[in-house]
């Protein structure tokens, strides 16, 4: 029996311990109860985007690749907004990711959905029993924060404080509307960058995946949708490039250096930003075939200031 075919055995879905997750879905239903005003679905948008940004700012660029720096206590805002997304701790989230860059689209990849299809890259790894455990020694420049292990230890604290704030605050259908609908978008808005980006899109650059560029993943993640631009480089604040590919997480970023909150945003340097106008006739058409080797990436940056 080959390793490839033995983790497969041992990937079961853990349909008990995934009943919450999909008891949120069935939760949603409740807005048929509630009915629905205008004022609800700003605070459904509202509440889906500011969490949004705590997965791609904070889980993504800076918590597995380092992106900007942030001093201690953004650092740890970062890690509670990101925990507001009910997906698993924040150590846990980026160390994981560090691992699909490592192996992506390759047998080690734990979501990669031209290998293992779209269900189980979409979402079947996250509900298996076999990816519960945080892999700290992927993660050891920010499993050095006690904070850090506390809030990826407890993870459902902030979740669970912001539902039951929504349902003091306004009753059943702030927390419908304000906490389970939002909740699922986010998770499938999120979940479609491992599945949906590597199958619909455009490639610009070469990789040793089939990461693609998509602008409507862009706008549904605040930017993660430039895949094939960030996994050719993963190290930078911003994944849309040129102008016209919008990036709302970078802008925000940026926003944020402006006043001190994060600093040095890291961006692509130019040779690699063009690098594509300079291949030749057989890469252009590697694009659309099988990947070569990536280049080298640069180090990441200090954590904290």
């Amino acid at each position: 029996m080959t390793s490839t075919t033995a983790a497969v055995e041992t990937e079961k879905l853990a349909w008990g311990k995934s009943i919450p997750f999909f008891a949120v879905h069935a939760a949603c239903l409740l807005a048929l109860y509630t009915g629905v005003t205008w004022q609800w679905v700003v605070m459904c948008v509202a509440s889906y985007y500011v969490r949004m940004f705590g997965v791609t700012a904070g889980l993504h660029r800076y918590f597995s690749h380092r992106a900007y720096k942030a001093n201690r206590v953004v650092q740890f805002l970062l890690a509670v907004l990101g925990s507001l997304s009910v997906q698993k701790g924040v150590l846990w989230w980026a160390a994981h990711h560090r691992h699909h860059h490592k192996y992506s689209d390759k047998p080690e990849d734990i979501h990669s959905p031209t290998l293992r299809g779209f269900w189980w890259s979409h979402v079947g790894w996250i509900l298996s029993t076999r990816y519960d455990e945080t892999r700290f020694e992927s993660i050891k420049d920010f499993a050095r924060f006690p904070e850090l292990v506390w809030i990826n230890k407890y993870f459902l604290v902030p979740p669970i404080a912001m539902f039951v704030g929504l349902f003091l605050a306004g009753g059943l259908p702030w927390l419908v509307w304000g906490g389970f609908i939002p909740t699922v978008l986010l998770w499938h808005g999120t979940f479609t960058i491992n599945s949906l980006s590597h199958i619909f899109g455009k490639r610009r650059y070469l990789t040793t995946d089939t990461s693609k560029n998509n602008w409507l993943l862009a706008l549904i993640t605040c930017g993660e949708g430039w895949h094939n631009n960030h996994h050719y480089h993963q190290n930078t604040a911003n994944q849309g490039w040129f102008w016209w590919e919008v990036d709302l997480s970078f802008y925000v970023l940026k926003a944020m250096s402006w006043v001190g909150l994060v600093s040095d945003l890291r961006l692509p340097p130019n040779p690699t930003k063009f690098a594509h106008l300079k291949y030749t006739d057989a890469q252009k058409a590697q694009l659309n075939g099988a990947p070569p080797e990536a280049p080298q990436l640069l180090p990441a940056m200090p954590a904290t200031r």
